[in-house]
């Protein structure tokens, strides 16, 4: 995640100073709370944490009072010094300090491998390390802690929920300020924060945990995104489908997704005495409309598209907002196509991925995920289909990073991490070549020497899911959406009671132009204008008693301090242009 400011650099690289504070971190946790245990604490993107089971649950009332403890230690912590022992060395002293999670972790260190402890002052701790050299180089006015959350043990819920805290460290004390007005930067643009502000969209647990209610500003946007979204595809040769949301439990264990990733389906359901599922993917529905019929090499590729609705069973604990959920949109498409044709339509997906997220203003790194250790079909097959993504990338003159082993079981794929206004990277599309599924579903055409073969199939989503995407939207823009999809983007102010009618007149031709405008006359012009702000709307057509004698308006524009008049003309012909052009400007 790239900030928008460069740190100073000091004696160590920053991820070791924050190494090392997480230590310091962890003695204060221990001199506060002598029974705690400790568990991990690694640096992170801007910062670090540590996880610790606590008798009693941590607020953000404690934080000041560890990083007090951390200031005290400093003063007596020395140096920090490395040794090394022997694995039964190791296990006496951990179980003599009590800290049954680092016996875990000393568990996992292949033998033969060294075992290092890392001390400083009265702490010691069982950690591979780097760390700097001396606590002195810990600024006392450089780091902070800032929040505290759940984790649990290694990730799984099945194991103890742990309280971690997290903190950040720099080399320097305008580098913490730097960072500090960063977070606040980052909590304004909060699309939960926002969306409560704006009425955007709400969540009910009592209705069901991590299901989205869009309410109608963002309903409007949503529906922007998706008809554009139809008009691409459309151009591009996708025909639209739909498929139901449950499907019989055989149909999954067909398609290995029961195998593969059971612990996020939902619970089975009976039906007629049958057990069936709540689909989590969009795929075999596809794969079933495409075997529904024979098919010629003529026929292909054949392109299906839907914004299917997905259901996947996500711990409560990783649930937040919009961002991750439980019942969510896709914006699915499956290319069915020949070997030969692979290559083209890699190229026309990765175009349409340029076009959707340039279009917003993200920057993007694109991800060339391969062959893992566990994984179906033969070298020449994925052989095939990771040269058909390069050179598809190739063509599009796309840079791809290597992420070894980072494919699915089922076939190689290209990843998209895209950028917003903040330097923060999201998960964006991914592309991937399947051959998997046309084997387990016995997918077949009629090839040009009569002879039948397997199609080669291709899954793709841009969006992601449009919870998330629109979530990511709304931080990115910080709710003042782009013109083309904003809720409100004009309202209509006159100046005084006999501006009034001619105020009716402009608000009425608005809608008609297909414009969600709003008329406000209640009430001082200044407040008007404030709640307007306060609204995120981004036009404010402001009528005094000149505007309606030259049939004109003086137009207030978010971001700009200079207000400008211009004609009822000129003013629809400027809305209509930026629509057009989906600019990012106002």
């Amino acid at each position: 995640m790239t900030l928008p400011f460069e740190a100073q650099s000091g004696p160590a690289p920053l991820s070791t100073l924050r190494h090392s504070v997480s230590h310091l971190m962890a003695d204060a946790v221990l001199r506060l709370f002598p029974d705690a245990k400790v568990a991990i604490g690694p640096p992170i993107d801007h910062g670090f944490y540590y996880d610790f089971e606590l008798a009693r649950p941590l607020t953000d009332d404690d934080l000041p009072l560890i990083e007090e403890k951390m200031r005290e230690i400093l003063s007596e912590a020395g140096e920090f010094t490395r040794s090394t022992c022997s694995r039964e060395e190791a296990v006496t002293r951990l179980k003599e300090m009590g800290q049954s999670y680092k016996l875990e972790l000393l568990e996992d260190i292949p033998e033969g491998e060294e075992i290092s402890f890392y001390d400083h002052g009265t702490w010691s701790d069982l950690c591979e390390g780097p760390h700097i050299e001396k606590a002195a180089q810990i600024r006392r006015d450089a780091f902070r802690l800032t929040h505290v959350a759940g984790a649990y043990w290694r990730g799984d819920s099945d194991k103890t929920m742990l309280q971690r805290i997290y903190g950040t460290a720099w080399w320097h004390k305008k580098d913490l300020k730097k960072y500090e007005s960063y977070l606040e930067e980052v909590k304004k643009r909060d699309h939960r924060k926002i969306g409560r502000e704006q009425d955007l969209f709400s969540l009910h647990p009592d209705f069901g945990a991590g299901l989205v209610f869009w309410h109608p500003k963002l309903g409007h946007v949503r529906r922007q995104l998706e008809q554009w979204w139809w008009d691409l595809h459309q151009a591009r040769g996708y025909w639209p489908v739909y498929t139901p949301h449950i499907a019989g439990e055989p149909v999954f264990r067909q398609s290995g997704h029961l195998q593969n990733y059971a612990d996020m389906i939902w619970p089975s359901m009976d039906v007629d005495g049958r057990p069936h599922r709540m689909k989590p993917m969009n795929c075999p529905g596809h794969v079933t409309i495409f075997n529904s019929r024979r098919h010629s090499y003529r026929d292909l590729p054949r392109r299906f598209a839907e914004l299917g609705t997905v259901y996947r069973y996500e711990p409560s604990g990783t649930l937040h907002g919009m961002l991750r959920v439980r019942g969510f949109t896709q914006d699915d498409a499956h290319i069915f196509c020949t070997p030969a044709q692979l290559e083209d339509e890699l190229v026309d997906v990765l175009s349409l991925v340029d076009t959707i997220l340039t279009t917003f203003g993200y920057e993007y790194t694109a991800y060339l995920a391969t062959r893992p250790e566990k994984s179906l079909g033969t070298d020449e097959v994925w052989g095939h289909a990771t040269d058909a993504l390069k050179g598809a990338a190739a063509r599009r003159e796309l840079q791809l990073e290597d992420d070894p082993g980072g494919g699915v079981f089922y076939g190689p794929k290209i990843d998209f991490k895209l950028r917003d206004a903040l330097g923060r990277e999201w998960q964006g599309p991914t592309v991937q070549v399947d051959f998997n599924l046309p084997e387990r579903f016995d997918l077949e055409f009629n090839d040009a020497d009569n002879a039948l073969k397997r199609p080669v199939m291709v899954h793709r989503a841009i969006f992601g899911s449009l919870e998330r995407f629109v979530g990511g939207l709304i931080e990115h823009f910080a709710g003042w959406f782009p013109l083309w999809i904003c809720p409100i983007p004009v309202a209509v102010l006159p100046i005084t009671d006999d501006q009034k009618d001619a105020a009716k007149e402009l608000h009425q031709e608005l809608l008609a132009a297909g414009w969600n405008a709003e008329l406000r006359t209640e009430g001082p012009l200044r407040r008007r204008v404030r709640d307007a702000e306060l609204d995120k709307i981004p036009y404010m057509a402001v009528l005094g008693g000149r505007e309606v004698e030259e049939g004109a308006v003086n137009l207030r524009v978010h971001g700009q301090k200079e207000q400008r008049t211009m004609s009822h003309a000129e003013f629809f012909q400027m809305l209509q242009e930026k629509k057009h052009t989906k600019s990012l400007e106002y």
